[in-house]
């Protein structure tokens, strides 16, 4: 894979369970449950679903002690770190830290009076729990509403400012911060203006983005436009669907950007009348049958011979199209075999899983014998 010619802003890292976030970690991937915390099964389940696609980090709302104490048995049956989403309430936050949390989502001037912010700060230093400070455009304080007129750029940096400033009294630096907007230019203006003012990790995310097709453009065209100037951490496409999907389309963004490589890249053409199979449906079955694969591996699917060489001889795997009784299958940009102009699937699966396989024990001697030096 071509390094990625993005320089990413220097940021201060600070790590939620087990991953790091800030500095020179991977920009990491998270998501959110949609259940019922209090569902304690169903919970856990989708947050197996969504470490399975990838997340590095899953958060849980927790908006009651009843919720809290959930949380609890949520965090033991789980291993993906967990960041609890918290209101208001400082007495669920001091519980959740007891309970094991990995991060709190929690903006301290919202929680009242500083010996409050005081007591959740000190149980974050002592358990070692970062903080998220995360503004948002729908929830900004009357007084910035008044002052600004509506939601701007400005009022969200002053916002996340404020709760920074008590942060920073309290001589805490282990937070990361958030200013999302549904609208991308205001949350595009938002992270430019607060980057070059904090050193600390950004966390991103374009907030009710929409649903899955439209939430993944503007996501992707909001979110594209900070990778692109360096700036992100961490972050969240923020999907009225299932949340499987949206840490789907977080790692192909950072894949498109050459930011983050897990799993398939496809190289796919949208097909025409020279194609020799079809491709659509080929591509279809791909993605379905091989989303389980996490080794970094492109593949070309072209449906004929104008484009199809040429791209299957960049890829680690390229089938392309032109005889329609006999496909041919590049490896490693060399003719490698010929499948037949239908039932081909199961083949190609093999001869990709195959690859995969070849390209992880690759890996595995690259970090053994740098281990053993």
């Amino acid at each position: 894979m071509i390094e990625s010619p993005i320089v990413r802003r220097k940021s201060r890292q600070i790590t939620v369970g087990q991953v790091a976030v800030g500095g020179d970690a991977p920009i990491s991937v998270q998501s959110m449950t949609n259940t019922d915390t209090l569902d304690v099964a169903a919970t856990v389940a989708q947050i197996e679903a969504i470490a399975d696609a990838g997340a590095d980090i899953v958060r849980v709302s927790v908006p009651t002690m009843e919720a809290a104490e959930a949380f609890g048995r949520i965090r033991q049956s789980v291993h993906v770190p967990l960041v609890a989403d918290i209101h208001f309430d400082h007495k669920i936050a001091l519980r959740v830290i007891e309970l094991g949390v990995d991060c709190l989502r929690i903006n301290p001037g919202n929680i009242g009076r500083e010996e409050r912010v005081r007591a959740v700060v000190s149980a974050c230093r002592d358990a070692g729990v970062p903080i998220r400070i995360g503004v948002n455009a729908g929830s900004l304080e009357k007084d910035l509403q008044k002052k600004y007129g509506e939601p701007t750029p400005e009022a969200l940096v002053e916002s996340a400012m404020r709760h920074i400033d008590l942060l920073d009294k309290l001589d805490f630096q282990e937070f990361k911060v958030s200013l999302k907007a549904s609208e991308i230019f205001m949350t595009v203006a938002a992270y430019r203006l607060i980057a070059s003012q904090i050193e600390q990790p950004l966390h991103l995310g374009i907030t009710e983005a929409g649903g899955l097709r439209s939430g993944t453009v503007k996501s992707a065209a909001g979110l594209g436009m900070l990778l692109m100037d360096g700036i992100g951490d961490t972050l969240r496409i923020s999907l009225a669907a299932d949340p499987v999907e949206e840490v789907k389309v977080g790692f192909d963004l950072l894949r498109a950007l050459r930011l983050r490589t897990r799993g398939i890249n496809f190289i796919a053409c949208p097909s025409c009348s020279r194609q020799t199979f079809d491709v659509i449906g080929t591509m279809n079955q791909l993605e379905a049958r091989l989303e389980d694969v996490k080794t970094p591996l492109n593949v070309a699917v072209i449906g004929c011979v104008v484009n199809g060489p040429g791209e299957a001889k960049e890829a680690d795997l390229g089938f392309t199209g032109g005889n329609p009784e006999s496909l041919a299958l590049f490896i490693d940009g060399k003719p490698a075999d010929r499948l037949p102009g239908s039932d081909f699937i199961d083949a190609l699966e093999a001869k990709i899983r195959a690859k995969a396989d070849e390209k992880e024990q690759e890996r595995a001697q690259l970090i053994a014998h740098s281990t053993d030096n």
